[in-house]
């Protein structure tokens, strides 16, 4: 087999090897998909332990490489932050699908793979000559995982799906902003990562019934389903309540007070989900004798007089006084932090969720981390901290196809 890459064959000492800890150690993962949706649910397999093999193209890799800014490193090698976002604990490999050589490599990553993720347009994978029949034929343990923007059948599985477009169209804007006017975008690509936390779940499932079964099967999942099925109680109002629900900011829609209020320098939020906070809450800022709002749904009901008043309240403290005194009632509350004020926390550093990597270029680097841990019933944490940087293009390009030769 001949070796296409872009990228120069890293040393010996910059080889990633197989992750060896974790609960999916010795499952391996083939990844073809690229951006976001596949590439997370392929992180989250790689930070269970699972050896996760990133195949990209041989031009230029994954598409995320070039979506920037920002970029860092060496300006004629500069590296993407978002790709670093979503591809740590991979290897990489450059193929070109559409050669003999590509497909002949593709065929012998399936034989010695447990897993493939691909988010393709439906379709394409089959017109490359590796539908689910043939990859099942070649490895019949094989379970695919299988993401797409609308589904994978059905009158509109032929769009092209992108995040944004899906929190438009399956309803996530219209319930995010200050009103139905204002439909807002959530500030992170939700749609990909979920519908890529969804198929991680499927896939575990999957890895399961094949320990019954000793098959493989197909897991699909899409964008659409990924946020409908985070609709939760607004799902509900809508299909057994008949109402159609719209954004109306920074407040609850069925819980009063609940949510964001001005303080005497900044914000505040609370949250009083139940009466006994709701005593609690009112004996502290002296509202026992408020009528009309003992009961929540008089105070959703009356949201906006129950806000001003609030406000009136807040407004005489300072933020952290306000926490203070939240916090002696004994009453729900937080700030809105700043990304960096969040990665400089002590609580967010104690619960792991700041991993440091050595990257071939780039050097030390720290990136969020995994957010689940592992424990022993006596209490002993196990958690797999043994992290790999996101490799750069084609990194492992031989080291792979030396293991295929050994297989």
């Amino acid at each position: 087999m001949s070796t296409t890459a872009t990228t120069p064959a890293p040393s010996p000492a910059m080889e990633i090897p197989a992750t060896a800890k974790g609960p999916l150690r010795g499952i391996t993962v083939v990844d073809l998909s690229r951006a976001l949706a596949g590439p997370h649910a392929g992180m989250m397999l790689g930070d269970l332990g699972a050896r996760v093999i990133k195949v990209e193209n041989a031009v230029a890799g994954d598409d995320t490489r070039s979506w920037g800014p920002p970029f860092v490193g060496p300006e004629d090698e500069s590296q993407s932050t978002y790709f670093l976002s979503c591809n740590r604990n991979k290897e990489s490999i450059s193929l070109d699908l559409k050669s003999p050589d590509g497909a002949e490599t593709l065929r012998a990553l399936i034989a010695n793979a447990d897993v493939l993720i691909e988010n393709f347009r439906p379709g394409v994978l089959d017109r490359l000559g590796f539908d689910t029949e043939t990859m099942s034929s070649i490895n019949p343990r094989l379970v695919v995982l299988s993401i797409s923007g609308f589904g994978h059948d059905g009158p509109e599985s032929q769009r092209s799906g992108y995040d944004q477009i899906l929190q438009g169209e399956a309803g996530l804007m219209s319930l995010t902003g200050s009103s139905p006017e204002d439909p807002q975008r959530v500030g992170v690509p939700i749609a990909d990562l979920l519908s890529g936390m969804y198929g991680a779940y499927g896939v575990l499932a999957a890895l399961r019934e094949r320990e019954l079964t000793g098959t493989g099967q197909v897991v699909r999942t899409s964008l659409l389903a990924a946020v409908i099925g985070v609709h939760a109680f607004q799902g509900t109002r809508s299909t057994v309540a008949g109402e159609v629900p719209a954004a109306q900011g920074n407040h609850h829609p069925s819980i009063a007070p609940y949510g964001l209020f001005r303080s005497k320098d900044g914000f505040v939020q609370i949250s009083v989900g139940s009466a006994k906070l709701w005593q609690a809450f009112a004996a502290a800022f002296g509202l026992e004798k408020l009528e009309g709002f003992g009961e929540n749904s008089e105070r959703v009901r009356r949201r906006a007089e129950l806000v001003e008043i609030i406000e009136g309240k807040f407004g005489e403290f300072s933020t952290r006084d306000l926490l203070a005194k939240l916090q002696d009632a004994g009453v729900p509350a937080g700030i809105v932090r700043t990304l960096d004020e969040v990665y400089a926390w002590d609580q967010v550093a104690s619960q792991g969720l700041l991993i440091d990597v050595k990257h071939p270029l780039l050097g030390s680097i720290t990136l969020p981390g995994a957010p689940l841990r592992f424990f022993a019933p006596n209490g002993t944490e196990h958690t797999n901290t043994d992290h790999q940087a996101p490799p750069l293009l084609n990194q492992h390009g031989d080291s792979i196809r030396s293991w295929l030769v050994g297989k």
